[in-house]
């Protein structure tokens, strides 16, 4: 029985792998050891950084609020207005303030008038 070398199988596996670094410099986009360890990085990379995501979200939330309150009115905060609202039972999440804020500033300003 003739013996199987499987070089179709190893060029198709390098191409991929190879595909999958398009755009990468250097060895890592030519090189198979090396786009496959960069690959891997990537990949622990990109987990990590969703995650980081929604806290950047979150803090880009909460820097425009707080922007747009102050341009409001001098004395009141985010914490404070974020703590009035609650308290008064305001259904209006941060991603959906920030964007009032950002895009709609008169509308923004009545969630405002409406909290105090």
């Amino acid at each position: 029985m003739a013996r199987v070398k499987g070089g179709k199988t190893s060029n198709k596996r390098r191409k991929n792998i190879l595909a999958m670094t398009k755009g990468y410099r250097f060895g890592r986009s030519t090189k198979k050891r090396q786009a496959r360890e960069a690959i891997f990085h990537a990949g622990k990379y990109a987990f990590a950084h969703r995650r980081d995501k929604k806290n950047d979200y979150r803090r880009l939330f909460n820097v425009r609020i707080n922007a747009a309150l102050r341009a409001i009115d001098e004395g009141l905060s985010y914490s404070k207005f974020i703590g009035v609202a609650n308290k008064k039972g305001v259904e209006l999440n941060s991603k959906m303030l920030a964007t009032l804020a950002a895009d709609f500033p008169e509308v923004f300003a009545r969630v405002v008038t409406k909290v105090r």
